[in-house]
This record gives C-alpha cells, sequence and structure tokens, in this order.
C-alpha cells in the first residue's frame, strides 16, 4: 500500500511545472499564451499542463517511465497483471479488448444490450457476433444479465468462438455471474472481455460485486472517470496474466491519438491513487447515499428505486447498489420526461432517461444535500406532473433478429426509405437513445413493425436518438 501513495506521472508534472521551460514544440497555444480566452476559462495552471509528449513526461504510444510507472501502479491497485492509461474514453478501451482478440470471420459470444461501441468494433475488425439474448424485466423495461446456462449453451452451438463479451454491470446496476462465464469459457479455451465502464468502484470495496479482475477475466475496461474521479474521456484497460501486454499496446497504438492530453493521464494517475488510499470508506459513503435515496424515494409513492430485491441468481446475480435507477412509468411520465423536468424546473442534471426510467449517478462527489434536493423534486414532480399512464409503451429493450454480420451490412449497397416504410428490410445503420447508448437497430438487423413504433415513441418523448445518416431519423438505410 505504501507503493500506492506514488503518483508518478503527476510529480513528473508537477516538477515540470516549476521550471520556466521556453516552447517551441505544439500545443501552439504555448501555455495559454496564443489563447487567453482559453485560459480565463480553464485557468493559467491548467492551460499551463496541456503539454506535449517529451522525456520527463514519458510517451504514452511507447511509455518507458514516469507512464509506465503509473500503469503498474494502477495495475496493481485493481489487481491485473498490466494496464494501459487510455484517453479515448472506455470506448477505445473496449474496442481494444475486441481488437485484441478476434480477427475477421472469428465468433464472439455477446449479450444484445452491449453499448455501440462493442458493435462498431465488430464492424471495423469483421468479428461476427453470438447474441446471447438476456432476460428482460417486462415491468421495468429493462434487459438483465447474462445467465451462465444460456452462455454455456450457446458455447456448445459454437464451439469455435474465441471470446466472450460481457457488460458488468449493466448501466441500470444489473450483474451478471461473472465467476461462472469464466469459468465456462476458460474450460472452452475462450478469452473473457468484460465492459466494466460503470464498475470502477468494485476493486475497491468487498461490498461491491466481485471486479472482473477478481473473477478471473482476462481483460477489463473500466471508465475511471465515471465512479472513479478522472478527467471526461479517461479510462483504464486492465489485463490479466494469460494476455500479451505487448501485443495489446500494438493493437492500441493502430487508433489511439500520438497526442496524448497529459490532463487526462494525470487525471487518471491521481485518482488511481485516491482510489487505492480512500477507496473503501469513499465507497461506502457512496452506498449509504444511494441507499438512503432509494428509500426516500419508494417512500414518495409512485416511483420504484430498485435494488438488491432483484437478485434472482440468474438473471440479475448481483446488484450495484450504488446505481440509483428509478422507475417513473407508474406515474404517467416516460423516465425522459421526468429527466427534462429535473433539468428545466428544478436544475438537476441527472445520467439519463428512458422510456421507463431514470438514473441519477450517485458517486465519490456527491453530498447528502444533493440527494435531499433531488428527493424533494421528485415528490414535486409527483404532485405536479402526474398523469394517466394509459397507452404508455413498456418495452425499454426489443431484442433484434439478426440476419446480416454487421460489417457487411454496414459497408453493403443500400438505399434511404421513410422509418414507416423500412418493415421487414435489413437495417445498415445504428438507431440508439443516447445516453446508454444500446443501439434499439444495429447493422444487419430485420426491421420490424415494433421496433419502428418504439422508435417514433422515443422520438415523441423527446428521447436524444442518434445513429442515423438522417439526423432527424425520419429515414432509414436499408439493404438494397
Amino acid at each position: 500500500m505504501s507503493e500506492q501513495r506514488r503518483a508518478p506521472l503527476y510529480e513528473a508534472l508537477e516538477n515540470f511545472r516549476k521550471k520556466r521551460v521556453v516552447p517551441f514544440d505544439v500545443p501552439g497555444h504555448k501555455r495559454g499564451r496564443g489563447n487567453p480566452e482559453l485560459v480565463e476559462l480553464l485557468g493559467e495552471k491548467c492551460v499551463g499542463l496541456d503539454v506535449n509528449s517529451m522525456k520527463p513526461l514519458d510517451d504514452l504510444c511507447h511509455p518507458s517511465s514516469v507512464i509506465r510507472e503509473a500503469e503498474a501502479l494502477a495495475a496493481d491497485a485493481f489487481g491485473a497483471a498490466h494496464s494501459f492509461f487510455m484517453v479515448g474514453g472506455t470506448t477505445s478501451a473496449v474496442q481494444s479488448m475486441i481488437f485484441s482478440v478476434c480477427k475477421e470471420g472469428d465468433k464472439i459470444i455477446l449479450p444484445r444490450n452491449v453499448h455501440k461501441s462493442a458493435i462498431n468494433a465488430l464492424i471495423l475488425c469483421g468479428a461476427v457476433p453470438v447474441y446471447v439474448n438476456p432476460e428482460v424485466d417486462t415491468r421495468l423495461g429493462i434487459s438483465l444479465g447474462m445467465e451462465p446456462e444460456k452462455f454455456k449453451k450457446a458455447v456448445e452451438d459454437n464451439p469455435d468462438a474465441v471470446a466472450v463479451f460481457v457488460n458488468n454491470p449493466t448501466y441500470y446496476g444489473i450483474c451478471s455471474d461473472m465467476c461462472s462465464i469464466v469459468k465456462i469459457a476458460h474450460e472452452h479455451g475462450m478469452k473473457v472481455l468484460c465492459d466494466e465502464a460503470h464498475g470502477t468502484h468494485f476493486s475497491f470495496n468487498e461490498n461491491l460485486p466481485i471486479s472482473a479482475m477478481r473473477a478471473g477475466a482476462d481483460m477489463s475496461a473500466v471508465s475511471m472517470h465515471k465512479s472513479g474521479g478522472s478527467l471526461t474521456q479517461s479510462s483504464i484497460l486492465l489485463l490479466g496474466e494469460s494476455v500479451n501486454a505487448d501485443y495489446v499496446r500494438q493493437i492500441i497504438n493502430l487508433t489511439q491519438t500520438t497526442s496524448a492530453s497529459y490532463l487526462l493521464l494525470s487525471s487518471l494517475d491521481i485518482s488511481r491513487r485516491n482510489l487505492a488510499l480512500h477507496g473503501k470508506e469513499s465507497f461506502e459513503r457512496v452506498m449509504e447515499m444511494a441507499s438512503y435515496a432509494r428509500a426516500e424515494i419508494n417512500g414518495l409513492g409512485g416511483y420504484y428505486a430498485y435494488g438488491e430485491e432483484m437478485i434472482n441468481g440468474s438473471s440479475v446475480f448481483d446488484f450495484d447498489v450504488t446505481k440509483l435507477a428509478v422507475y417513473t412509468r407508474d406515474l404517467g411520465l416516460a423516465g425522459i420526461e421526468v429527466y427534462d423536468i429535473l433539468r428545466d424546473e428544478y436544475d438537476i442534471q441527472i445520467e439519463f432517461g428512458d422510456i421507463s426510467n431514470i438514473l441519477a449517478y450517485v458517486s465519490i462527489g456527491d453530498r447528502i444535500q444533493d440527494i435531499e434536493r433531488l428527493v424533494g423534486a421528485l415528490y414535486d414532480i409527483k404532485r405536479t406532473h402526474k398523469k394517466d399512464k394509459t397507452g404508455m409503451l413498456s418495452a425499454e429493450y426489443v431484442s433484434p433478429t439478426v440476419v446480416v454480420p454487421p460489417r457487411k451490412a454496414f459497408y453493403a449497397e443500400k438505399t434511404s426509405l421513410p422509418l414507416s416504410e423500412a418493415e421487414g428490410k435489413i437495417c445498415t445503420e445504428f438507431v440508439m437513445c443516447y445516453p446508454p447508448g444500446i443501439p434499439i437497430l444495429a447493422p444487419g438487423e430485420l426491421v420490424t413493425r415494433e421496433i419502428i413504433e418504439y422508435i417514433e415513441y422515443a422520438k415523441a418523448k423527446n428521447c436524444n436518438i442518434q445513429g442515423t445518416e438522417d439526423f432527424k431519423v425520419e429515414r432509414l438505410n436499408v439493404l438494397k
């Protein structure tokens, strides 16, 4: 633990800041002198540390000193064999995992309710998805976790699959039985990849669900900027002992920038140190705040803030109690409607709202007075906005039918049709509400009447729908 008190990259930046180095390198703003408005917005110290790679500060593409030391400390803190600092968000970490184990034509088993970054990776590398469709909670309208028995059946049906990809936890806090999934996969010679974007904190408190590394996964992508406290867009890719770290670095360098932000990198180093030294008590407090909020919201009536009572040992193997997901449809309000009201009328910005739920992200920077303000606002919304729920759409996740591999569909000859006329056609692009970024339709999937109705309903409720070439999502690209 004494080593975890160090933050080598942060320390190197501090030493650099104290020197009066004359910059004849990039960035061109030259410590902010060339862009005073930027200095006014971000501050002189921040802009002054927006520097380029140089020998005293190491190089992210080929780290040999302070970045390498910082990554080694991060690996130790997370219980991994190796770690890589990522400055392209967890999207880049997810895609690097898939590129590292899959080549064109390789099969990868995954649930369909993955983030778009995973399916984008399949388009880019040509791997073929084998979907294990998750069980859906019909009341809440959300997809649940990957069930080991369904996964085992998929492995038996596809013995040539090279990997399994699991999103754990889901945006809503649902956790799969990672230990069983790892055991089944490794017995069949498959790699286990985990999108742990929303589970950074799992490694720092034993009262939380098991982390991917502790469960024996081969690779895991953690969003330090979500629950770990680092700057937006910073992430960490974790590797187990069985993975060739030098090869993974080559894969990362195929797409990662050669001009990494030292603001992002240093935030990863500082946040790792904070979590290693204080994570246990910090997340104990987060769990207490989220549990308090859950109890208060459920006491209002009309809302349902769900938690550990959902655990059933299979599709919900465990639950992340730091997630404050709230079902709103019994009030006659879609989650996105409550999301908009909270922002527009109460100056409260939550993480997202979908057709049936909202998610308020509770983390290490929250205070109990913020929780009280949220609960008070939800009470007011119930009192002033409640309406008849007749006619509301219930499903949040519509299980799609895959007809053509994503890569083949995305690059195929296509035609544009009005959305209402696309039924029975094969989609060649993405349609998704963002957040959470789980595709309603992905390239290669059948457009059904149910999906069209879902998209129209989401548009009417003012969800942020994106992914299509047509900005207004009135038309859809389909196979010719």
